[in-house]
């Protein structure tokens, strides 16, 4: 099968595309045949690696799937041969007290889709059977493919480790990346009051035309936690989701009321952040990590997005064997919403 693979870790000059071998299909698995697949920064920083990951190469990446089921080993599946599918990105590990709590991805042993195991950035992929959902049938494959990641990771965040209300006030940074604009419309659908920063005059314009008016470009307000503060009366805001990291992190828990929240699953700026400490005390906040999600806040996330009628921006659509190029744009941060990648077989 054709596929978008690298055999060392670095920089997108590593990334190949040509013939790799059709892995054997594992028990209880099934093979989907991709039809499009959507990317994220965690295809980015795999490839790249970090210390202490060891994974056998070439390794293919690619979590974010919509596709055909063509083949299935082991247990019966409800779904039949030949229908269209979305994949539950993630890979939950042997029983342990985080998976009889409901939070697999806590476990250790969690693992995911084109992180740990081949992804979908090939003609075909294998995902455990019990992942795999219908289709629905008003989507194209492209936003079919575009929220599964993005969308279980902020519903965890922002629900089962934020603790997000309808009235609360929502601050996201940044408003190029999936993770982001999802929380955004998610925020927006249960009732939060979303305010929205965003780099530039074209993003803070695509921003709006989703149906954001609070709207604050760090470029033009360099102290932009002083703005967050004049449009809350100086209170402050509930809830700050901060996904870019080291340059943002100090004044986005300036931008938190007393007993705010700041949620974070990324660091797409860089991990080391300096903060203040005795305004975390002071001011009794609270910083909350989250990774990923369970199938329920999958299937949680899909539904909500579903019964508000939301779908993900599309920045840009690409053949695979353009999945450099494509990689590229996400790493150089000029995507707004999901970058997508369909094999040039389809």
């Amino acid at each position: 099968m054709k596929a978008l693979y690298f055999k060392q870790h670095g920089g997108s000059e590593h990334l190949e595309y040509g013939e790799v071998a059709v892995p054997n299909l594992r028990e209880g698995w099934a093979r989907i045949r991709v039809l499009a697949v959507a990317l994220n920064h965690l295809d980015i920083w795999i490839r790249r690696g970090w210390p202490g990951l060891s994974l056998p190469l070439p390794h293919i990446t690619g979590a974010d799937i919509c596709g055909e089921l063509v083949a299935t080993s082991g247990d019966a599946s409800s779904i039949s041969i030949g229908e269209r599918v979305v994949v539950y990105p993630g890979i939950v590990g042997a029983e342990d007290e985080f998976v009889r709590r409901g939070e697999p991805s806590v476990s250790p042993d969690y693992q995911v889709l084109g992180e740990h195991v081949w992804g979908g950035l090939a003609e075909f992929v294998d995902v455990p059977l019990a992942n795999l959902r219908v289709a629905r049938s008003d989507l194209s494959v492209e936003d079919s493919a575009a929220p599964n990641l993005v969308v279980t990771t902020a519903w965890r965040m922002l629900f089962t480790r934020g603790q997000l209300e309808s009235g609360e006030s929502l601050l996201v940074v940044g408003s190029g990346g999936g993770v982001n604009v999802a929380s955004m419309l998610i925020g927006k659908a249960i009732g939060a009051r979303v305010i929205v920063l965003a780099g530039g005059a074209e993003k803070s314009n695509r921003v709006r035309t989703l149906g954001f008016t609070e709207v604050v470009d760090y470029l033009e307000v360099p102290d932009w936690h002083r703005e967050i503060m004049k449009h809350t009366g100086g209170r402050g805001v509930d809830v700050v989701v901060d996904n870019v990291g080291r340059e943002t992190f100090a004044k986005s828990l300036k931008s938190l009321r007393r007993g705010g929240r700041l949620l974070t699953v990324g660091n797409t700026s860089g991990y080391n952040v300096e903060i203040d400490n005795r305004l975390v005390f002071g001011k009794q906040l609270s910083i909350v990590g989250s990774t990923m999600g369970s199938i329920e806040d999958w299937e949680a996330g899909l539904n909500l997005i579903a019964k508000h009628k939301i779908t993900l921006p599309i920045d840009r659509v690409y053949s695979l064997s353009e999945g450099k190029i494509a990689l590229e744009r996400l790493e150089q941060g000029r995507q707004f919403g999901k970058i997508i990648l369909k094999p040039d077989s389809n």
